[in-house]
């Protein structure tokens, strides 16, 4: 701290501590009344990548075909699933569900109409009569369970392969308001990064990004009030029969749960633990009680920063709080114990004269901490992952706020405390560390050769690094979402839903009407009105058309300005309006292609239930009693009672000439690759059914989350480099020596590599949360080279002597850095008790780096140091 500086501190701090309470106190009151406002928000759009057109197409195929979201209840009796008992518990049980808010429609084994128990014919299906179901009396239900677990309709949806589980799907509603907002609010943002906004459109974007903001978090509260209305209702039935919920809406709601549950145990059990390791390090209670408030005082203001600013806690920053607590800790741990070492040497100083010398001994190496933590966390912010970009800078503020409170509010409030007598002199943790002094002067080969074998086995296992992980592994195998999910992936379909969206042929878009016309003449066609009889039409047989020339026709007037006085037809329109709508999809050809892929996606061991037009085709193909042509298709068509037709809208879209294919992939025990799979399908859809690429399409959850997973490693890669830049820039500011400045970096590389290798090796993939670890690491690990160092050249400017000083730094900061080392080691070990994984592997990863990084500090750092000799000869 420079002499000016220190003047300016010594004037407002130290001579004026009530003071600068007072506006601290201030301050906290004001932010801290932000406090209710702080939100969690664990929605699809807080996830997902900026600029993602994936993102923007996934939105526009939802509103396209209405395939909103949907909760799915699995009902497994103790009896049999077709008794009368268990019939009428879940009929009562669907009645309640159907009561739900937001819920469209309900669909079981008591709603849909049974088509093959006994069959029944296409004329049945296309009159006003209504089909017979499992309620009707008479229904063989044993029949019904077989046509529930073998029809092309039902088939691995409504009931398992044991026979005893079912499923009730609730299909909730389209919210076309959200999907119009975030719509607009993309548009103009796209347009803003490309060309730039006039004024209106800039307060547009506000207007419309606010509104949305608001909306989503209406939205979100909603949802979880529905997955609570659900879970209450499904606990009024669990007696007698196995339930479970599952669905995305479900996964997002016990995320929130989970993220507020770990921030407010694990916040308390971190505070807790504080309080402990204070107690043993110090045994003050003034040392206890000081950078215990601190610490909470800094949380306290810097979410209810958060809250007045609604920036949102998210699932990748949900362990904010603990690493804020801990950051802090650390930083008023060094500060007391150099304190204390003043107080033990100079024991006639006035308490101010303390205060004052250990607060400007500790500034510099605080401060050079702190920025270079900063600078780690500041280098998330070339992720293309929004909520990490968020976490990055959320802590780069969060830091800034713990350095002024650890040199402003501590200093402030130990100058009003009596000064006491020296309590510094019983404590024996120097020993320890000098162990470790030892060590590396004595062993110092040994200390470079397990060196060398963890860096080649973290090189090894950062190889084998990979982001394949699945959403239902962030729930511990005993909660309710864990559970649920693993019954739908295993009996009912599975879980995560993929989208295969097909356009139409090139041809066949450039001319529509020709193209889907069933009416149309070509030469393989069947005749729609009858001119072949069958035996001709099956041998393809032609015969000449009597009507092929009109003798009514109308004569041509090519070459002629004769006008035709029935050019214009002025029903023309009224017949445009009846005419049935067309589309290649819903003709042989196209439906042959579809069902040739369907057909393809259930033999993928991976994928689990496969809905699409080929569905309906197979069944109205077995009720037909052989294939339907064209002209019985366009016929069909118009017959469909409305449910059908609603149903057929769910697949294809005749204003855009293109259909869907829907199926869920199965995450448990099956061979999944999320990038390999719509790559597989693809090129089956090109090579063996005939497709261009440019047909083919693909959407969904699976998409999403793969598009995020696969960012990950360009991430890791990306936020590794910027850490390591900037630090390198950072050590070179602060110690001016190259050398130095390398020698600092090696035990951090091999700490982050440890990390990064050990993942690889123990088959723990790459998340949302552990992305961030390696950064993490460097910025942390990096403290402790950075106060070490500085240390280690204020004691060789002394003793000229390379030994001696390590063994001297040891005694001294290496106690600071014992004390800290181990409160972030021990914080962070607590989140293991968390039922949430990615809090389980975050707070396990980074203790991990934590002791990598301290070992590294104490034994690695001081042999380089030995070996290199940066600071120039001895004497």
């Amino acid at each position: 701290m420079s002499a000016r500086l220190l003047k300016i501190y010594e004037s407002v701090v130290i001579k004026h501590p009530k003071l600068t309470l007072a506006i601290i106190i201030l301050a906290l009151a004001v932010l801290a009344a932000g406090l209710p406002r702080v939100k969690v928000d664990a929605s699809a759009d807080s996830l997902t990548l900026e600029h993602d057109q994936a993102i923007d197409f996934n939105r526009k195929i939802t509103e396209r075909y209405q395939s909103g979201d949907f909760l799915v209840v699995t009902y497994t009796p103790e009896g049999e699933l077709m008794s009368d008992e268990s019939l009428n518990r879940l009929q009562k049980v669907r009645d309640d569900l159907k009561q739900v808010q937001g819920v469209e429609s309900v669909l079981s084994i008591l709603d849909v109409p049974l088509l093959y128990s006994p069959p029944v014919d296409l004329e049945r299906v296309t009159s006003d009569e209504p089909l017979p179901s499992l309620t009707d009396p008479g229904v063989d239900r044993q029949q019904a369970l077989e046509e529930f677990q073998t029809s092309p309709l039902y088939r691995d949806t409504l009931v398992g392969p044991d026979g005893r589980t079912t499923a009730i799907q609730l299909n909730l509603e389209v919210d076309n308001k959200y999907l119009d907002l975030v719509q607009q609010r993309d548009r103009l943002r796209e347009k803003r990064d490309t060309e730039g906004l006039t004024q209106a459109e800039e307060e547009r974007l506000a207007e419309v990004s606010e509104t949305f903001r608001e909306y989503r978090t209406e939205v979100a509260q909603r949802d979880r009030e529905r997955v609570e209305q659900v879970r209450e209702i499904v606990s009024r039935y669990e007696n007698g029969a196995e339930m479970y919920i599952g669905g995305v809406t479900m996964i997002a709601a016990d995320t929130v749960n989970f993220v507020k549950r770990d921030l407010m145990i694990f916040g308390s059990a971190v505070l807790i633990f504080i309080i402990l390791m204070l107690a043993i390090i110090f045994r003050q209670p003034r040392f206890v009680i000081l950078p215990f408030t601190t610490c909470v005082f800094t949380v306290a203001m810097m979410l209810g920063y958060l809250g007045w600013v609604d920036w949102r806690i998210t699932v990748i920053s949900n362990n904010f709080v603990s690493l804020l607590l801990i950051l802090t800790l650390a930083l008023t741990i060094y500060v007391v114990v150099r304190y204390r070492e003043l107080h033990a040497e100079n024991p006639e100083w006035t308490q101010q004269q303390l205060v004052l010398e250990a607060a400007r001994l500790m500034a510099q190496p605080c401060l050079y901490t702190v920025l270079t933590t900063m600078v780690a966390f500041a280098s998330l912010v070339v992720s293309d992952i929004k909520p990490v970009i968020d976490f990055g800078w959320m802590m780069t503020i969060g830091l800034s706020l713990a350095y002024l409170m650890a040199f402003a509010f501590l200093p402030a409030w130990l100058v009003l405390l009596p000064k006491g007598e020296p309590k510094d002199t019983g404590d024996k943790s120097h020993s320890f560390t000098e162990r470790f002094a030892v060590v590396a002067e004595k062993h110092g080969g040994k200390v470079m050769a397990v060196a060398s074998v963890l860096a080649v086995a973290a090189v090894f296992g950062i190889t084998r690094l990979d982001v394949e992980n699945r959403p239902i592994d962030y729930f511990h195998e005993s909660t309710e979402v864990y559970k649920g999910l693993s019954v739908i992936d295993r009996k009912l379909g599975g879980t995560t839903p993929l989208d295969i969206i097909l356009d139409a042929p090139a041809e066949v878009q450039s001319q529509p009407e020709a193209a889907d016309d069933p009416f149309a003449a070509s030469a393989d066609a069947d005749d729609p009105f009858g001119t072949l009889d069958s035996g001709q039409a099956a041998n393809g047989q032609v015969t000449e058309d009597p009507f092929s020339e009109d003798p009514f026709a109308a004569p041509s007037t090519e070459g002629s300005s004769a006008e035709d006085p029935f050019a214009e037809d002025p029903f023309a329109e009224e017949a445009a309006a009846e005419a049935p709508k067309q589309s290649y999809w819903f003709t042989v050809a196209g439906l042959n292609q579809i069902e040739q892929l369907h057909d393809y996606l259930e033999s993928l061991p991976e994928v689990g239930r496969v809905q699409s037009l080929a569905t309906a085709y197979k069944v109205a193909r077995d009720i037909n009693g052989g294939p339907l042509n064209d002209f019985e298709l366009a016929v069909l068509q118009t017959r469909l009672p409305a449910e059908m037709q609603d149903l057929l809208s769910s697949f294809l879209s005749y204003e855009e000439n293109q259909t869907r294919i829907n199926l869920r992939v199965q995450e448990i025990n099956s061979p999944l690759d999320r990038q390999e799979l719509p790559g597989k399908i693809q090129e089956y859809a090109v090579e063996e059914v005939g497709l261009e690429p440019e047909q083919v399409h693909f959407t969904g959850l699976l998409v999403l989350y793969n598009n995020v997973l696969q960012s990950l490693f360009y991430s890791q890669i990306v936020t590794l480099g910027a850490v390591f830049f900037g630090i390198m820039i950072m050590f070179l500011i602060l110690f001016r020596n190259l050398k130095l400045s390398i020698v600092a970096i090696i035990p951090n590389l091999l700490a982050a590599g440890v990390v990064l290798g050990s993942m690889g090796l123990f088959g723990i993939s790459l998340d949302l949360m552990n992305i961030m670890i390696a950064a993490i690491t460097v910025g942390m690990g990096v403290d402790h080279a950075i106060h070490y160092i500085y240390r280690f050249q204020q004691v060789f400017a002394r003793e000229k002597n390379y030994a001696r000083t390590m063994h001297l730094a040891h005694q001294s900061i290496g106690r600071a850095m014992y004390y800290t080392a181990i409160t972030i080691i021990v914080g962070f070990s607590v989140l293991a008790l968390s039922k949430f994984i990615p809090s389980i592997y975050f707070g396990l990863l980074t203790s991990l780096a934590m002791l990598a990084a301290i070992l590294g500090s104490l034994t690695l750092l001081p042999k380089l140091i030995l070996l290199v000799k940066p600071l120039g000869p001895e004497k």
